[in-house]
């Protein structure tokens, strides 16, 4: 049941409106508000948005929820017009009474008189608000301000951009946009606002391209040092999607042309292969190579997969880890500076000032969204314009991509190894969680290992979320206490969580209850199932992510996800992880239920959040935004013209202090 209250001057007017005895004016009014309002209701129980209280005010409502809503335009507008829809079915509601002489003229006049100056009124903006702070304070705050700036905004757009795309001016837009007489008007100023804020973002990404194309007299490698000699070799056969986007490589690597590509891939898909092959090209040309991953474990893990190929070419690689004691990192440095290692791989540590290379050649970054731009421009400037690749198992579709990685080219791996067993995904209440813990014990016993994964480090009791250390205390003393169980946070330190995961990796622990710390980490073979708590707390990307986890072996793997709530969205979000293992389908669903906010996570990648933009919904203005982009800047790749002076200081205001523009 929702609380419903009266405001004060809502009790105070309908007090002295039944002193005069317009007692059908009062009833009418209230029933109509009432009904309104439920027609808001309606949609955001749709949505499953917690309305907590319901306050009448002499001419409507005021709904407040349990958060601040942050839906798309389609949706938001849904919500906006759920009461007019309700007082337009009133109309007809109370012209058949009318109709049949169940009411008379002047009830029949009064209720149209007093429904149209409501939906009349309706129009208005609701602010997301702070603790105490009210919806007309707010708003009385807004129309003030407004009443200061409107007329005396400078224009951000160029005069022939906002003509050549039949947009508003600012100062029209930021008043329609806060107090619209029609949602045309609102429709209007939001499309301007979602063009300028794609067309700067498109321009800063072009810009930064241009930035680095501008010296792109880099490095042409050997064109007599062949892919083939070490795919010959391979003891298993490449993918037609892994060969494709070779091919794309080696013709970047043989051309004068420094490469800055993006090796997008699915969980699986044999991404690193594909720079190995790279690495030995850039090597047999003369070259050193930089393999950067997030973690010591991965970057281990590269060592081992290069090493198992690549030795028998006599290719030296060597690892590049904080834990390495001194002496040893002394000695690899000077040997490294003095080009007796020709790959090296490591984490973060690559990129301090004392690690030079005697001849970098090209850089692979791994897990391409842990790693900013700067990042990737620190490790860069360690060579000669050297040829960048950088790789990404989170699947994002590609005109997305254009969004994220503007600056790079972009090649996919859309396509699995055919020998690789689909990953079989169930969908469970906790209801289940017996049946869910007797299937986990029953894989452990046939040799298998497990993953056991929660939202949080710590017991968040306003979510209901299980902790990690609280589960590893059930599991290891109760569920599983004749299994080995261990954690892992990322509140640990590194050393710490690379021990974990090298005894989970060598078989000593069965069980690891872990955080999403382990979205990105050692392949283990041995590992057959997964098991996510509270699943419903997870983007479907992140839930790919994870999954991935296991079918690394020859074993069939599980992923089991289980969730709490019987929301419409919830099911859905679940429904699909069960039906694909595509991880591109998964994505585009992703972005679609959760927005682009949610979807992109951190600002890794320099790319702020879209402040009113939704990458989903507004997809149709971005192709058209991207087009204008490439046009404004064939024309002036400087963004130096005086027509276009605006738009280089916007660039420069939203993106300088993320990247070099």
């Amino acid at each position: 049941m929702i609380p419903i209250s009266l405001d004060i001057t809502t009790v105070i007017l309908y007090f002295l409106m039944c002193l005069t005895g317009d007692f059908k004016r009062v009833i009418l009014t209230f029933i109509i508000i009432i009904i309104h309002e439920t027609g808001h209701l309606i949609y955001l129980k749709t949505f499953k948005v917690q309305v907590t209280k319901l306050t009448i005010y002499p001419f409507g409502g005021l709904i407040k929820t349990d958060k601040l809503i942050n839906f798309s335009p389609l949706k938001e507008l849904l919500i906006s017009i759920g009461g007019i829809i309700n007082q337009l079915i009133l109309y007809i509601f109370f012209f058949n009474l009318y109709k049949y002489n169940l009411i008379n003229t002047y009830t029949y006049n009064l209720f149209l008189s007093i429904n149209t100056s409501l939906i009349l009124f309706n129009i208005i903006p609701i602010y997301p608000l702070t603790y105490e702070l009210k919806q007309n304070t707010l708003r009385k705050i807004m129309e003030n301000g407004l009443t200061e700036v409107l007329g005396k905004l400078d224009e951000t757009l160029p005069e022939y951009v906002l003509k050549e795309n039949n947009l508003l001016d600012i100062n029209t837009c930021i008043e329609r946009i806060h107090f619209p007489h029609e949602f045309s008007d609102f429709n209007k100023a939001r499309e301007r606002f979602v063009f300028e804020e794609l067309l700067i973002t498109q321009l800063a990404l072009l810009k930064l391209k241009n930035n680095y194309d501008k010296d792109r007299n880099g490095i042409k490698f050997d064109k007599n040092v062949k892919m083939s000699d070490v795919i010959n070799k391979l003891p298993f056969n490449l993918t037609k999607a892994q060969l494709r986007v070779l091919e794309e490589i080696d013709n970047d690597m043989e051309s004068p042309h420094s490469m800055n590509r993006l090796l997008q891939g699915d969980v699986g898909s044999g991404k690193t292969i594909v720079a190995m092959i790279a690495a030995y090209k850039a090597v047999k040309s003369g070259y050193q190579v930089a393999i950067m991953a997030p973690t010591a474990i991965l970057a281990s893990q590269h060592l081992e997969s290069f090493e198992s190929i690549l030795n028998q070419f006599g290719i030296r690689c060597e690892l590049l880890i904080s834990s390495i004691t001194k002496k040893k990192k002394m000695e690899l440095l000077e040997r490294l500076q003095n080009g007796e290692i020709d790959i090296l791989i490591g984490t973060h540590a690559m990129l301090e000032e004392n690690v030079i290379f005697k001849n970098l050649g090209l850089v692979v970054t791994d897990e391409q969204h842990r790693f900013g731009v700067k990042q990737r421009a620190t490790i860069s400037n360690k060579g000669q314009n050297p040829d960048i690749i950088a790789m990404s198992a989170t699947p994002i579709p590609r005109t997305l991509a254009l969004i994220l990685y503007g600056d790079l080219d972009i090649s996919i791996i859309d396509e699995l190894p055919p020998n690789r067993k689909k990953i079989e995904t169930f969908a469970v209440t906790k209801e289940m969680t017996e049946r869910v813990n007797t299937f986990v014990k029953k894989q452990i016993d046939e040799g298998r290992q497990a993953y056991i994964v929660c939202p949080l480090v710590e017991e968040n009791e306003e979510l209901g979320l299980k902790s990690v250390i609280e589960l590893e205390e059930k599991y290891k003393n109760e569920t599983f206490s004749n299994y080995k169980v261990a954690y892992l946070h990322g509140k640990m330190k590194a050393k710490e969580k690379d021990e974990i995961m090298e005894q989970f990796k060598n078989g000593e622990i069965q069980i690891l209850i872990s955080t999403t710390v382990i979205e990105v980490g050692v392949n283990v073979p041995n590992a057959s199932i997964m098991v996510v708590e509270n699943a419903e707390r997870f983007g479907l990307a992140q839930l790919h992510q994870l999954r991935g986890r296991v079918g690394r072996g020859e074993y069939q793997s599980y992923c089991i996800l289980k969730f709490e709530g019987n929301g419409k969205t919830t099911k859905e979000r679940m429904k699909v992880m069960c039906q694909t293992n595509d991880g591109f389908i998964i994505s585009e669903k992703d972005l679609e239920l959760r927005g682009s906010g949610d979807f992109f996570g951190t600002e890794q990648h320099g790319i702020p959040e879209f402040k009113i933009a939704n990458l989903f919904e507004d997809m149709g203005t971005l192709k058209k935004v991207q087009k204008i982009a490439m046009e404004i800047m064939a024309d002036d790749p400087l963004l130096e013209k005086e027509k276009n002076i605006k738009l280089n200081e916007l660039v420069k205001e939203k993106f300088s202090s993320r990247i070099e523009i």
